[in-house]
């Protein structure tokens, strides 16, 4: 097994390593993505019932017609997870912000802004980084 240099492990952290960017408590997740899965479920189910309920008594295929296109009619509702932001991302990102905020601004807070992202790419791989040239 080839031993990895310090270089190398800061690349492939900076590509590989994830971070929570959606604003909330990370932890939370554990909660919210079953409550989130849980009440889109439940929306489609209460949606099913109600139609089916108006087929109770006697069979009619007039009615049975109408709550098959009232079945269909709908598109069920849907959740999906969302990835975390790789962390070289949030990187970037984060000196964007300091760049923008710098109370001097100017061509000194862009050049420091090029400096970080060289020195990004170069840890990093350009795949990272767009460069502004």
């Amino acid at each position: 097994m080839k031993r990895r240099s310090p270089q190398e492990k800061k690349r492939l952290s900076y590509l590989k390593d994830r971070r929570n960017s959606y604003g909330e408590n990370d932890k939370s997740s554990r909660k919210n993505i079953r409550r989130n899965k849980r009440f889109q479920h439940t929306a489609n189910r209460r949606h099913a019932q109600t139609a089916l309920t108006t087929l109770l008594g006697s069979l009619d295929d007039a009615r049975a017609d109408a709550v098959e296109e009232r079945m269909s009619g709908r598109r069920p509702k849907r959740w999906r997870k969302f990835p975390d932001a790789p962390l070289g991302a949030v990187v970037d990102g984060t000196l964007q912000r300091r760049v923008a905020a710098d109370p001097e601004g100017g061509v000194r807070g862009v050049d420091r802004l090029r400096r970080v992202r060289r020195r990004l790419a170069r840890r990093a791989g350009s795949s990272l980084v767009d460069d502004e040239r």
